[in-house]
Order: structure tokens, then sequence, then C-alpha cells
């Protein structure tokens, strides 16, 4: 085999590994700290609980700003965005306590590993695709939107029916956008021939995160209806 293409796929090999040390670890955080907060402080959380709500928008609004942040930052090549991205992933392990203590733990664990095995297969698939997901991933987005309008429209109707629907397409949206976003770390690499700044391995880890995040809630919605 030709020692240059040896060198590319070792490049690209690392750069994975690079962008996913940095997913590793937020979800890593985000779990640290969920994990805290139904254990060790669970008395505070208990407290809290009393204005869950207040607390969730608050910490929505702050995650929402932080996620800005961060990608500016990390599209600027900051040296910021990676504690941007770190202290994103704490806060959202803080509001995951609010949400993970309300279902069973047999639940929360059933969710998490088939969010992770979703996510595996996913990221294979992403990897190893020859076709340009580009446009899939552009209308998976739209219908991204669709979505969260959905939600908030059923935030009134609170349809139990309705959020069941909506989660599990909410499944099939982050799928897709799990395996295109694997697809564009190798599409940056080839870009960039090789030489990606550490803001575009953040950038990437960002996206990744929040596809799980989000296929774990989902799913957690989904194997929790009976709770």
């Amino acid at each position: 085999m030709n020692q240059t293409i040896i060198q590319e796929r070792s490049g690209l090999n690392q750069f994975y590994a690079k962008v996913y040390a940095f997913v590793g670890i937020g979800i890593a955080l985000s779990a640290l700290v969920s994990a805290l907060m139904l254990t060790v402080f669970q008395d505070v959380l208990v407290q809290l609980m009393f204005n869950a709500r207040l607390w969730l928008i608050i910490t929505g609004v702050v995650e929402i700003g932080l996620v800005i942040v961060a990608s500016n930052m990390a599209y600027k090549n900051s040296p910021a965005a990676l504690p941007m991205f770190l202290i994103y992933s704490v806060v959202n392990g803080f509001s995951l306590s609010f949400i993970v203590s309300l279902y069973l733990p047999g639940t929360v664990l059933t969710a998490f590993i088939s969010s992770a095995a979703l996510f595996f297969v996913m990221a294979i698939v992403g990897i190893v695709i020859k076709k340009d997901l580009s446009s899939l991933g552009r209308a998976l987005i739209a219908a991204l939107i669709g979505l969260i309008i959905a939600m908030f429209v059923n935030i009134f109707l609170n349809s139990a029916l309705f959020d069941y629907i909506i989660s599990i397409i909410m499944v099939l949206v982050f799928a897709g956008l799990i395996a295109w976003d694997n697809q564009k770390i190798r599409y940056v690499y080839e870009e960039s021939d090789g030489q990606v700044a550490t803001g575009w391995a953040i950038s990437l880890a960002l996206s990744l995160y929040l596809d799980f995040i989000n296929v774990f809630l989902s799913f957690l919605r989904i194997f929790g209806s009976d709770d």
C-alpha cells in the first residue's frame, strides 16, 4: 500500500480519536455531575425539585448561550473553546439530574445502553459510507426544527401519545445526524489537507455530544412512558 495513503489514514484515525476524546470527556462530565446530584447531593436536588421548572428554564437558557459561545470560539480556534465545552457539559449534567430523577434506574440504564448502541452503529455507518450525506443532513435539521416546534405545541396539549411519537421520530432524526456528523469529520480532515485546527475537533465533538444526549433523552421518554 502506498506510504502516503497509510499516513493519510493514520492521520484521519488520529483526528477521529481526538474528536471522540472530547466527546467522551463531555459525556463523562455530564454523567458524573448528574450522578453526584442524584447521590451525594440528593438532598440539594430534592430541595431544587420544588422549583424544577424554573431551574430547567434557567439552565436551558444558560446551555443555549454556552453552545452558541462554544461554537463561535471553536470556529475561531480560540483556546477558550474547550473550557466552554466542558462548562456546558457540567451545566447539562446538572439539568439532566432533574430529568433522570423522574425515571426508574432500570429505565435510565436501558435508555443509556440503547443510546450507546445506536450511536456506535450510526457512527460506523457515517465513517464507512461513501455517499455524501450533506443533503440528508440538511433535511434532518429541517425535520428537527419541526419537531422542536411540535414539542413546544405539546406543552399546551400535554398529550402522552404525541410525546411518544415525537420521541420515536427524534431517535430516527438524530440517528441520521450521528451518521452525518461522523462523515463530516472525514470531510473536514480532507478539506484541510490533514492540518485541522483543534477548534474544529471541539466543534465536531460538540455536535456529536448533542446527538448522543438527545438520543438518550428520547429513549428515556420512550422507555419511561409507563414509569
